[in-house]
């Protein structure tokens, strides 16, 4: 069976035109939301959706643009008449930063002591291959994002890369397409610069053909109608728009 994969965002932290790079998965009724940044909200609210939508929820790194919604997704599940908690899936290493993070200070000041007083926590252990639903398994990776902090990409259904920001990995990504044999990568792309976190446009173009023709590109800049048509056989994502993969 196919996953739907509709962006929520396919911008990078600084974007004002595109929302955070955060996404929905959905497949036989389940849905899962891959990272809850600052304008996740407000993309569910452009989309029409809400969070109640949502079966369960997945953090892979620490970052502003990727759990900056939680608190309001968090307030929003929880003051139900009836109670609940969003279900949150995470690598071990990110429980205890993510809830020392600043961007979740309102739910200290509330009375939780800790983050699974607020979410229903259910950490992954990388390398493992999880089933989400009948359809659907999910894989972390851990990948090189900024010195020190743990950030993990995903493989979901041992077929798509979802990558979380990281830096250039060419070894990775061929021995994905070589020896595990996806089907499609969904790529982090800085259009310009030095890649110092993230990997680069320039980056990406060195990559042999036969990933480069896999490669869909998310968590660009503002710049990025300057670009189109000088990625080559990649194309970028689309925000809101729903692909079958």
């Amino acid at each position: 069976m196919t996953i739907d994969l509709q962006m929520l965002g396919t911008g990078d932290a600084f974007s004002t035109k595109y929302y955070n790079n955060n996404a929905l998965l959905q497949v036989n009724g389940y849905t899962l939301l891959i990272d809850c940044g600052v304008t996740a909200p407000k993309a569910m609210k452009a989309l029409g959706k809400s969070f109640h939508e949502v079966n369960e929820t997945l953090i892979t790194h620490i970052h502003g643009d990727h759990i900056g919604g939680l608190e309001n997704l968090a307030h929003t599940i929880n003051r139900e008449p009836h109670g609940g908690k969003m279900t949150l899936l995470l690598a071990e290493t990110l429980i205890e930063p993510l809830w020392q993070h600043p961007l979740l200070h309102k739910l200290h000041e509330e009375g939780n002591r800790f983050l699974s007083d607020v979410f229903d926590i259910k950490p992954l252990e990388a390398g493992i291959s999880y089933p989400l639903a009948p359809s659907l398994t999910v894989e972390l990776i851990r990948t090189p994002h900024i010195p020190g902090r743990d950030s993990y990409s995903l493989l979901l259904n041992e077929k798509v890369f979802y990558s979380a920001d990281l830096t250039f990995q060419p070894e990775l990504l061929l021995s994905l397409v070589r020896e595990r044999g996806i089907a499609r990568i969904l790529h982090d792309c800085q259009l310009r610069g030095h890649g110092q976190v993230h990997t680069t446009l320039k980056e990406l173009m060195s990559l042999p053909e036969e990933v480069r023709k896999l490669i869909l590109l998310m968590h660009y800049s503002d710049e990025k109608p300057g670009f189109e048509g000088l990625t080559g056989e990649m194309e970028f994502l689309e925000q809101h728009r729903i692909y079958s993969l």
